[in-house]
């Protein structure tokens, strides 16, 4: 119930600062909920004893900035703290009453029970928590985490055919990348490549706002180019903000916040340690997390007329995940990747999924140590060696989750060249995307089916 990745300390100040609190009904509903936080740290403190008794915990390593997001909800002014966020800018808007009952109930209540589970995790939890590593060193974990990867990938893949398959997949990909090195002119290996892409200064920003601004500039420049690619645009817009600080040391480069009928979507990008946030990787990262991959697809699935709401709000990691990978992809033909270095970034993106096919099973079903699936990761890759550790301890409190992205994309992209091989000059490639966003997010087979449908339709209306 808490990890580095989620938990009351980070899921409570992000739902409370999304809450609409326009009306009296809506500002009942966020005292209602802050009234409610004591208990759910309790209940959370409850699930974590259980599970030191049981010898079920994520791996104490991947914990240690726990401790901060915890005490980070807890501060001398209340209205600093995460948790009364939505009171921030609101002195004109809220009324008073409101704001007072909040920070009551907070330093009564809420405070107290942070302190307590900060206590809790510093004291028993991390001390208490397992050292190894992956699942299959937990009671029935091996059957754990053949259950976690067919109900991530939606396929009937083992775990030993996604290894292999990552491990193709990593060859193949390595192969383009020392491509793109020679045409560089670089003059050192691979691992001296990716050094000099790790360090030199030209691909770093010295201040967070201008990084942020490069994320806002490449998020404009995509958006006019997506009618070459779709018929369907949705209508919520979206905005790029930077991920909080009391979370963003243990958080990954980006993340995408859907919106909904009252806000917009929300492109989270993390500003710590600008060393480790190289320019080569914006354009790819934006267009898997912006337009047109998360925003694009999860807008218009909560647009789409004749589903019930299950459906519109519904989450398949294997189709969304994969979506947003294949988006990657769509770069070139919007005008992106014009530089080796942007091109090698979207290779180095590609990589990073197709890494994660091999590290995850290989910690969590062949043993591997977590130093073991850090050098393969760095081997393999230019992606910065904090990320690299965040990567891999997110896998470790994870399992399974980080292989529906490459298994989707490739799904995916077979589904298109079927198409493109049976509609010849015929093929509309924004009719296709038009179909394979048209119905919210489905398990692949499902979606193969329904591909291979549209392509029948198209092939008969046009004779081919």
């Amino acid at each position: 119930p808490m990890t580095q990745m989620h938990g009351v300390q980070q899921e409570a100040p992000r739902l409370l600062g999304m809450m609409p609190l326009g009306r009296p009904e809506q500002r009942d509903a966020i005292l209602a909920r802050l009234r409610g936080l004591p208990e759910l740290i309790e209940q959370t403190i409850a699930l974590l004893q259980r599970g030191l008794k049981d010898g079920v915990t994520p791996p104490g390593v991947c914990l240690n900035d726990v401790p901060g997001q915890i005490a980070a909800q807890v501060t001398n002014e209340p209205t600093d703290s995460p948790i009364l966020s939505f009171l921030h800018g609101q002195s004109m808007a809220v009324p008073e009453a409101f704001r007072e009952d909040a920070v009551s109930i907070y330093w009564e209540r809420v405070a107290p029970a942070f302190e307590q589970l900060r206590d809790f995790a510093e004291k028993d939890y991390l001390p208490g928590c397992r050292k190894s590593g992956g699942w299959s060193e937990l009671p029935d974990g091996r059957d754990w985490y053949r259950f976690a990867v067919r109900r991530e990938t939606t396929t009937d893949m083992t775990p030993d055919e996604i290894f292999d398959l990552g491990m193709s997949e990593v060859k193949r990909i390595r192969a383009a990348m020392d491509e793109i090195i020679s045409e560089t002119g670089f003059s050192g290996d691979f691992d001296a490549f990716c050094e000099f892409l790790r360090t030199d200064p030209q691909f770093f920003f010295e201040r967070a706002e201008d990084l942020v601004t490069a994320y806002r500039d490449i998020a404009k420049r995509a958006d006019p180019e997506l009618v070459k690619l779709f018929g369907t645009l949705p209508r919520l817009p979206y905005g790029v903000v930077r991920i909080p600080a009391y979370s963003e040391k243990s958080q990954t480069t980006a993340y995408y916040q859907p919106g909904s009928r009252m806000r917009p979507g929300y492109y989270f990008v993390n500003t710590y340690d600008l060393k480790s946030r190289p320019t080569w990787e914006m354009e790819a990262l934006s267009l898997h997390e912006a337009v047109p991959g998360h925003h694009l697809q999860i807008a218009l699935m909560q647009e789409l007329d004749g589903l019930p709401e299950f459906r519109r709000q519904g989450w398949i990691t294997a189709y969304g995940e994969g979506w947003a990978l294949y988006a990657e992809s769509l770069g070139s033909d919007m005008g992106f990747y014009t530089d080796p270095y942007s091109r090698f970034g979207q290779l180095t993106y590609e990589m990073w999924r197709a890494i994660r096919l091999v590290v995850d099973p290989a910690m969590h079903w062949k043993g591997w140590s977590r130093d073991e699936a850090i050098g393969f990761f760095r081997d393999n890759s230019s992606k910065s060696l904090h990320d690299i550790g965040v990567e891999i301890d997110r896998y470790l409190v994870w399992p399974g989750q980080a292989l529906a992205y490459k298994v989707g994309e490739l799904r995916i992209k077979e589904m298109r060249r079927q198409a493109e091989e049976r509609l010849g000059d015929a093929f509309d490639v924004r009719g296709f995307h038009d179909e394979l966003l048209g119905a919210g997010c489905l398990p692949l087979d499902l979606l193969a089916v329904r591909m291979q449908e549209w392509t029948r339709r198209q092939a008969e209306r046009v004779g081919a």
